[in-house]
């Protein structure tokens, strides 16, 4: 009895360390303690972790010497311990109580340490192994009871939790760590202001995730015929940027003809190349040139447009390897880069374009001053080349009146012809600028020569932009009047507005963009903090957008858009900010809010909008949106954090489909990244035809033949490859896509029935397991009608199968639904029976016509689980049920189920889940 205390207060006082210290080894020298002291024949106790290279090296244990050797010297070799092997591979203990008579454990350290007895135990947690538990003697045999057997395994459960707690708080803490710097590249890029700084800022962060500052980048050259140039190396790199440069341009080789760089180009995905030298795609003289070993490249794409491509390069003689994580990351900082390279390029491009007209403008200028002084001299030749300029031209006498002026200069101003403004004053040009010399920017040190962008007025009194330039007409040494040149600059001051709206708007919705969003958002921050003031942002996502562009085309989808955008913007207050942040996503940003209640006027006026049809063309389409919102300060004091912030409660939001909404709360920032990516391509998952269908055939084992199958779901996603249903049914259940996703398998699996009965096959049924959420949809019953009725297919040969648990969790309604079923003709059978909670009265009463014995009880044939499949085969027969076996893979199980008169079986020892042509294939030909 003492013993056992001793043993409950060490297992209290290992889950009190686990739950409350951070330090692993403590933990798991706590465990080593409790065995060795626990279990007296035993000399040594040892914890082997999991390496990189496979094998297992000792982590913790007692003692901690043995014959000179630390424990973390000592490396499980797998090739000679063939029982260490044998417990990896089927994660079960195995104790050997003489290792005389067993030739599994490694021979080396049986003879080194004289053991006689071995007892080798996984630490494992939910089919994953963390590490091994060796305990072994020293001469003397161990002898373990049964007793304490299961006492070591406890203790190695415990050292399985502390693992398992120890590894999932590193994994969120490195999640933590992805998405602040993914949040730290954002906030930097959004400060660059060229192109140096922005891949200065890229280059760095690459350095960082990639421990390898070896980065250049390559981009295209629009100009000659898309070439593609090397741009600019790391600063940090092992080469100098004029050696690199210098070394592009010595070998004289055509990149863009190299055959990685057009796979990434064409591909615009990202390529690892451990060893160049073992892969015949790059340029082997390129990298001896360049004394490279191993390279990754990655595409700088934006809006589908490839601008070029940044290399990272190995120089030493290790290969390169990084991590799955390690290569997103670095995908994600280049995205980022790509864009703001994109629009630096956009604005370099007109700023180039501005130059070169100013250019053009300047070198006419200096021209017509030639014209004018040789207009001094009154000769007719030069007045009919003035009269031909294209500028305007205007003199101007001392008291500032016209003296003469050209033709295009008077028609530029609105009048029939120069004759009209000789004599008058130039302020009817001018206005307010009669003494123009008192605010004129000198040229080039010339007093007489000033060059001005202002407005000049035409005869309507109409104003256009202007650039001039006045200069002084001399006689001699004496100034008699001056000449103005200028030129209408009304279509470069419309493009500088482009350029500007572009910058600052959404030129679909003319919404502002992110970049305005922010910058109100930020300002907004200030004034609210200043004034110990509130403010929301709500994230809005329209439900299903993608099926309106590819159904009704996108040019449908931007009138779609657009109408949003008009009735947001009716929704909001005045000094409020509607914002589309790409996509089909809007953010509304409110300011200056006293409560929620505040917001929640919105909100719901957000909502009502969307009551109302969309009217697109010849169609009329309802649409819904998804709304997060979050609110400072309670959720954040940064314009980024907010936005982040309320977008996780979007997608909080999307769970529950159609124009519904959440506050933000910090459980909601839980969700990891694989998970929300895998929820998002769930959400287009039917869409695009990635659900396929399985089929188990249910064999009749008395006849030998095949009387139904089980219609099984799975995931083809186009980059994971299949899922497992464990992974993604959750999700679909949590988000309510389990409706329609279960409708679509419902319609399918009937077809593919129907389709062989209508080909002559065996008339067999397909069994559909329903879920909670499908059965919470008051229309379920209508569904299956319709289904059926559409496909042409006997209610006879459906059989709808649900979980004992989801009859309890929801008896009136549930109950109510099957027999609304079970009086059109549909079987109805209870899933995984035995493992429920469910009464044998409660069962008399449900209209139900088969049970299903869960596969726990059949896989192992023990003792006790074969007295529960007797008393589920006898209840069926009690209750006049059919019962089916699941997860039968023995021919003992088939034996043993045949005996006691339960026919109906199906699992892998008839058959594997396999697709429908190889069911027609294998038992219908």
């Amino acid at each position: 009895m003492f013993k056992e205390q001793t043993r409950y207060s060490r297992l209290a006082n290992i889950t009190k360390m686990i739950n409350t210290k951070l330090d692993l080894r403590e933990v798991l020298e706590q465990v080593t303690i409790a065995i060795s002291e626990e279990i007296v024949q035993c000399d040594s106790v040892g914890i082997y972790l999991p390496q990189e290279d496979g094998t297992y090296r000792g982590y913790v244990g007692k003692p901690e010497v043995i014959n000179g050797w630390t424990l973390d010297m000592h490396v499980i070799d797998t090739e000679y311990d063939l029982l260490a092997k044998e417990v990896i591979e089927t994660k079960k203990a195995i104790y050997i109580p003489d290792t005389s008579k067993d030739n599994r454990p490694d021979p080396r350290a049986v003879e080194g340490f004289q053991i006689k007895s071995l007892f080798v135990l996984p630490i494992s947690f939910e089919e994953e192994l963390f590490g091994l538990v060796f305990l072994f003697d020293y001469g003397i045999p161990m002898n373990l009871t049964e007793s304490e057997i299961q006492t070591i395994e406890a203790y190695v459960n415990m050292a399985a939790v502390a693992i398992q707690n120890a590894n999932n708080l590193t994994y969120k803490e490195n999640l933590i760590s992805e998405k602040q710097l993914l949040l730290d590249v954002t906030r930097d890029l959004s400060m660059c202001s060229t192109m140096q700084q922005s891949l200065d800022t890229c280059f760095s962060y690459l350095g960082k995730v990639l421990d390898n500052y070896n980065v250049g980048v390559h981009l295209l050259d629009p100009i000659a015929e898309r070439a593609i140039r090397p741009a600019k190396l790391s600063k940090d790199s092992d080469w100098t940027e004029e050696d690199w440069i210098n070394t592009h341009n010595k070998i004289q080789i055509d990149q863009s003809k190299d055959r990685v760089m057009q796979e990434v180009m064409e591909t615009k995905k990202a390529v690892l190349i451990p060893d160049v030298y073992a892969d015949p795609r790059p340029n082997h003289d390129l990298c001896r040139n360049f004394g490279m070993k191993g390279l990754f490249m990655l595409p700088l794409v934006s809006l589908g447009e490839v601008l070029g491509q940044i290399s990272v390069v190995n120089l030493d003689d290790n290969n390169l390897h990084y991590t799955e994580t390690q290569t997103q990351l670095a995908q994600s900082i280049v995205d980022a880069t790509a864009s703001t390279l994109s629009n630096l390029l956009y604005m370099e491009k007109q700023e180039v374009i501005i130059e070169e007209r100013t250019s053009e403008i300047t070198v006419k200028n200096q021209e017509l001053e030639r014209v004018i002084i040789e207009l001094q001299q009154l000769s007719r030749e030069k007045e009919l080349i003035l009269n031909s300029a294209g500028e305007g031209i205007f003199g101007l006498d001392l008291n500032k009146k016209i003296t003469f002026c050209n033709p295009a200069g008077a028609a530029m101003l609105g009048y029939d012809a120069k004759d009209e403004l000789i004599g008058k004053h130039s302020s009817l040009i001018l206005k307010n600028h009669e003494n123009d010399s008192s605010n004129t920017v000198q040229e080039n040190g010339n007093p007489n020569h000033f060059n001005k962008y202002d407005k000049f007025f035409r005869k309507d009194n109409s104003s256009f932009p202007v650039e001039y330039v006045i200069s002084s007409i001399k006689e001699g040494n004496e100034i008699v009047g001056e000449v103005v040149t200028f030129k209408d600059i009304t279509e470069r001051k419309q493009m500088e507005e482009e350029i500007k709206y572009h910058a600052y708007f959404d030129s679909l919705t003319d919404l502002p963009n992110r970049v305005l969003l922010k910058d109100r958002l930020n300002q907004g921050l200030s004034f609210a903090q200043m004034n110990n003031q509130k403010l929301a942002v709500l994230y809005l996502d329209l439900d299903r957008f993608k099926l309106v562009n590819d159904t009704l085309g996108h040019s449908i989808g931007d009138l779609l858009l657009r109408d949003v955008a008009n009735r947001l913007s009716a929704c909001v207050p005045n000094n409020a900010t509607v914002s589309r942040q790409g996509g089909d996503e809007f953010t509304i940003y409110l300011p200056n809010i006293k409560n929620e209640n505040e917001v929640l006027k919105v909100v719901n006026s957000v909502i009502n909008s969307f009551s109302k049809s969309f009217k697109l063309v010849d169609n009329e389409i309802y649409m819904k949106t998804s709304i997060g919102i979050s609110l400072y300060p309670e959720n954040g004091d940064t314009s980024e954090i907010l936005i982040k912030n309320a977008d996780t409660a979007m997608y909080r939001s999307k769970e529950i489909s159609g124009n519904s909404y959440h506050f933000f709360s910090e459980e909601m920032d839980n969700r990891t990244f694989e998970s929300i990516k895998l929820e998002n391509d769930l959400y287009k998952a039917l869409e695009q035809n990635e659900l396929v269908i399985f089929y188990q055939p249910q064999i009749n084992s008395k006849t030998n033949s095949i009387e139904g199958v089980e219609a099984l779901l799975r995931w083809n996603h186009p980059e994971k490859g299949m899922i497992s249903p464990d992974k993604f049914i959750p999700i679909a259940e949590e988000t309510g896509l389990i409706v329609s996703i279960g409708e679509w398998i419902l319609k399918e699996a009937c077809k593919q029935v129907k389709a062989w009965h209508d080909q002559g096959y065996p008339l067999i049924s397909v069994s559909v397991n329903l879920s909670v959420r499908q059965f919470e949809q008051s229309n379920l019953f209508s569904i299956v009608k319709n289904v059926l009725n559409e496909v042409g297919l006997s209610p006879k040969y459906i059989h709808l199968e649900l979980t004992e648990n989801l009859i309890v969790k929801n008896t009136e309604l549930i109950v109510e639904t099957m027999k609304q079923l079970k009086g059109l003709g549909i079987s109805i059978a209870i899933d995984d029976f035995g493992t429920g909670y469910s009464s044998l009265g409660y069962l008399k009463n449900l209209p139900i016509s088969t049970l299903k014995i869960d596969k726990s009880f059949i896989q192992d044939m023990t003792k006790d689980d074969a007295a529960i499949t007797n008393t589920i085969i006898t209840l069926a027969k009690n209750l006049n049920l059919n019962v089916i076996a699941e997860g039968v893979e023995k021919k003992e199980q088939v034996d043993f189920l045949y005996a006691r008169d339960c026919y109906m079986m199906q699992g892998y020892f008839f058959s594997r889940p396999m697709i429908a042509e190889d069911i027609a294939q294998k038992y219908f030909y």
